[in-house]
């Protein structure tokens, strides 16, 4: 793996080309607070940005650490080979036109591949890359403004859009960001790769990423691995749509498993916590630098007001937050500080007879606190200082530290709205230990993920899917019988060329039994399903009204209590992707679905199903009995040998006939191909 020590962390930067771009990297550095070498390069100009120019980095007094390299395209693999051949430490390439123009311009791929090849070994981020901000440094080889202040420790962020990374770097929400890294087209330096280099820095609390698409499943694996044994916790804003999830739509299970599933089963498999939106990550990332991760999502709350104390405990419903019950002891000492006129709950609402009272308030939080707690929020709303006096508001801060101290849990503040937690107190709140949270919805999202952290990951690495050539979807009956010789059970089957035939094929393997038309996808939907036929005369009639000339006569199956779907949809960018979820026609409208990344093991699948709403159905609802849970899951672990051992694209069962002693596969969808 290439080194990105002396890129990221140079002695000296050289800046090649002469517009405001370039003007702009050596201004920024000079701002930071830069120490080490700036060597502006340019043909002839003399100097750029008050900064003394070379002609061309071969006279440069060394061969500088790192390079933002601000030409157009062309020049710029001129210029990284010349870099390469000096033995540079690293570049920015910011011209655009390569790889990610490839319909505008013929010639964008092989550009691309042009420059990689004459980097060498010489680190690159890019092409088409804003480049990078080292806030713990002061490097800063970004061609625009951006809103970091030094800082002694932080977070790090990296981020696909050179857009999106600008823009975070002008939170106003008090996060300490010591690297914003964007990667551009990942040509050759991908995500992982930077990701691995920023937890190498003792001086990184957490990283944040922004991700469009994984450059490498393994790497990513990899880095993700050395993050958690290291303690470093990861959260991941992931946008769009995986490619192989819109390609397979022939499944449901590749409905299911559009969208995001993957990259959240993948994500979860890894630890790595996953947010939705822009504040949410700015709040996880800053919870998790106060505070790092949390032993549980058990949380206190504390305000003056009930309409607060009401808003957070609606706020947290259908979340993986808790607000413990008061024990005895919390209730004692509470009504100590409180008096008797306060009702005693968590959410607590303390009323305003302690306001403004360091000593009681401090009491009061204390008391809370002693409870199996992982955090407590007091919610506090700090008014507008250019038209109020805070100083009552302020006063909390005082208690707060001094119930952390005493109790020795961590302690956060949190406001109602971002614009009332001001920078500057958001920013002393931090140097106290205490974690100023913003907003009650990205709090809670915040406190849900670092209460994620610190579980072991599975031994085995993910099952890297193939290529897959030209896949074939199996008729029916091939598709059972490639799963039956993989050891599931099927129902006694018959196919028939004519209704004629289908009626002979039911009388041989008795009624009642299932018909189907062969050749057709969704069947139920299409009209090509009966079930339960009771005679050869209603076959064949049935037969002859279906839309399709070839059949599948099966046995029907009784004493099913339950119908699951099992499938699996090979997407690339994050595995194969195993759906389980509530069987039948009405799957899709149900949504009753978890998904997994293979491999599995069996109590991973026990897990999943009991996640399940139909899962209660499983293990015998209301007096109902149980499923043969041990069938099910040697289905799963079946197919999961099939998938892995064979170029598949999907497999499903739907609907899998879950009894007292059998799992059936009633259906199946088989797409395979060669590799």
């Amino acid at each position: 793996m290439r080194s990105l020590e002396r890129l990221l962390r140079p002695n000296s930067i050289a800046v090649i080309g002469g517009g405001t771009w370039c003007e702009n990297v050596i201004g920024e550095c000079r701002k930071a607070g830069f120490n080490g070498a700036l060597w502006p390069v340019h043909p002839s100009r003399d100097e750029i940005g008050g900064v003394r120019a070379f002609r061309s980095a071969d006279e440069l007094p060394s061969a500088p650490d790192a390079v933002f390299i601000g030409v157009n395209r062309n020049t710029t693999i001129e210029v990284v080979a010349s870099l390469a051949r000096l033995g540079a430490g690293g570049a920015i390439c910011f011209a655009s036109g390569f790889s990610e123009a490839t319909r505008e311009l013929a010639d964008g791929a092989d550009l691309q591949a042009a420059l990689v090849d004459a980097a060498g070994e010489m680190p690159i981020l890019g092409p088409n890359c804003y480049g990078f901000l080292n806030a713990l440094d002061g490097a800063t080889l970004w061609p625009d403004q951006h809103g970091l202040t030094p800082v002694e420790s932080g977070v790090a962020i990296i981020a696909q859009s050179s857009n999106i990374a600008l823009n975070l770097t002008m939170q106003t929400r008090g996060l300490p960001i010591a690297y914003l890294m964007t990667v551009g087209n990942q040509a050759q330096t991908g995500l992982s790769a930077i990701g691995d280099a920023l937890l190498q820095d003792e001086r990184v609390t957490a990283i944040g990423l922004y991700i469009e698409g994984l450059d490498d499943l393994a790497a990513f694996e990899a880095f993700s691995r050395r993050a958690n044994a290291l303690g470093k916790p990861v959260v991941a804003l992931k946008i769009g749509r995986s490619e192989a999830a819109q390609a397979a739509t022939l499944s449901h299970t590749a409905s299911l498993a559009g969208s995001t599933a993957g990259s959240d089963a993948l994500f979860k498999r890894l630890g790595i916590a996953r947010v939705d939106s822009l504040p949410a990550l700015l709040e996880t990332l800053k919870l998790l630098h106060v505070a790092g991760p949390l032993e549980s999502a058990n949380i206190a709350s504390m305000s003056c007001s009930g309409g607060e104390a009401s808003l957070i405990a609606d706020t947290a419903v259908g979340r993986n937050v808790t607000f413990p019950a008061l024990t005895d002891n919390q209730r004692a000492a509470l009504t100590n500080a409180l008096g008797p006129k306060v009702a005693l709950a968590n959410p607590l609402d303390y009323h305003t007879y302690i306001w403004g009272d360091k000593a009681a308030m401090s009491r009061c939080y204390t008391a809370m606190m002693q409870g199996d707690l992982s955090l407590g929020l007091v919610i506090l709303d700090i008014p507008r200082q250019d038209r109020c006096d805070p100083a009552a508001w302020l006063k909390v801060f005082d208690a707060v530290e001094i119930a952390q101290k005493a109790s020795g849990r961590q302690m956060a503040i949190l406001s109602s709205l971002p614009e009332l937690m001001p920078e500057a107190i958001a920013t002393g709140l931090i140097a106290r230990g205490i974690v100023p949270l913003c907003g009650f919805e990205e709090a809670l999202t915040a406190i849900e993920a670092a209460a994620l952290f610190g579980r072991p990951l599975p031994t085995d690495p993910v099952h890297l899917p193939g290529p897959v050539n030209d896949p074939e979807l199996l008729d029916e009956s091939k598709a059972k019988a490639l799963l039956a010789e993989h050891g599931l059970r099927i129902p006694k089957s018959r196919n028939a060329a004519s209704s004629e035939e289908a009626a002979r094929a039911a009388e041989e393997i008795g009624f009642p039994v299932v018909l189907k038309g062969t050749g057709i996808a969704h069947k139920t939907e299409a009209g090509a399903v009966a079930l339960n036929l009771t005679s050869a005369c209603d076959v064949q009639e049935t037969a002859e009204k279906m839309p399709t000339a070839t059949f599948l006569v099966e046995e029907m199956v009784t004493g099913t209590l339950a119908e699951l779907l099992i499938g699996v949809v090979r997407d690339p960018a994050h595995g194969y992707v195993l759906t389980l979820a509530a069987g039948g026609t009405l799957t899709e409208l149900l949504k009753d679905s978890v998904s997994l990344i293979l491999p599995v093991g069996e109590e991973d699948i026990r897990t999943a199903l009991a996640t399940l709403k139909i899962g209660r159905v499983l293990t015998g609802y209301r007096g109902m009995p149980s499923c043969d849970m041990k069938a099910i899951v040697s289905v799963v672990l079946a197919i999961q040998a099939l998938a892995c051992s064979t170029p598949v694209e999907e497999v499903e069962i739907n609907p899998l006939l879950c009894g007292r002693d059998f799992a059936i596969a009633a259906d199946a969808l088989v797409r395979l191909g060669g590799n």
